[in-house]
């Protein structure tokens, strides 16, 4: 069975073309000041009424206010809710949609316990531990430190490029693959390739998704 595709971080409706385009299977929206992914209400609105049918879409949040994300779900009618911080199960569960849950993984992560305490998530997002920093870092994590038998639906994330996609689908068989920088535009800066963050190139769309659902 093919395994699922998000591109997440989509702020620009080319993005959002090309995604669907390529056969993503959701697309994820940035509700979070401090990312460079970020998207207002409005542009969030706006994007989500350029999606075609059977296409997901997937709002991030990261320790949001109950009532900022009562007031996104009002104008943006999101399928699905990522939790990207320290929220509680309850404080996930309170706003009545779906949603998965992200975990930041290090060597002291006891996913089988965060699989326990979230059993109503629809599934894990498993993303790589940077101090500080709440995800969309672009860095690869230990695929080892998932357990065999990891309940629920796992959704690896954290440093995933065209390049590595393949090798991480055989490797860890998750049910969906999500990816943010690994399929931005970069630009030259002093002769150096440098991420356009937040904008993104349509090639890398295609040729992740293609490896992913290919392996």
């Amino acid at each position: 069975m093919a395994v699922r595709v998000k591109i997440c971080g989509i702020t620009r409706l080319p993005d959002l073309h090309a995604a669907c385009a390529a056969g993503a299977d959701a697309l994820g929206f940035v509700f979070y000041e401090k990312s460079p992914r970020n998207v207002s209400i409005e542009t969030a609105a706006a994007l989500l009424r350029a999606m075609p049918p059977f296409v997901q879409s997937v709002g991030l949040f990261v320790n949001a206010e109950p009532a900022f994300i009562a007031a996104v779900l009002e104008a943006v009618p999101l399928d699905l809710l990522q939790f990207h911080g320290d929220e509680t199960p309850e404080a996930c569960e309170r706003h009545g949609r779906p949603y998965i849950k992200a975990v930041r993984v290090n060597q002291d992560t006891d996913l089988l316990k965060c699989a326990a305490e979230f059993d109503s998530a629809r599934g894990l997002l498993l993303d790589a531990y940077v101090p500080g920093v709440a995800g969309g870092t672009g860095e690869r994590f230990d695929w080892g430190l998932i357990p065999p038998g990891l309940p629920g639906s796992v959704i690896l994330s954290g440093g995933l490029t065209p390049d590595n996609v393949a090798e991480a689908v055989r490797q860890v068989r998750p049910w969906a693959v999500d990816v943010s920088s690994g399929v931005e535009a970069t630009m030259l800066v002093n002769g150096v390739a440098v991420a356009t963050k937040g904008i993104k190139d349509a090639q890398k769309i295609a040729q992740f998704i293609a490896k992913a659902k290919a392996s």
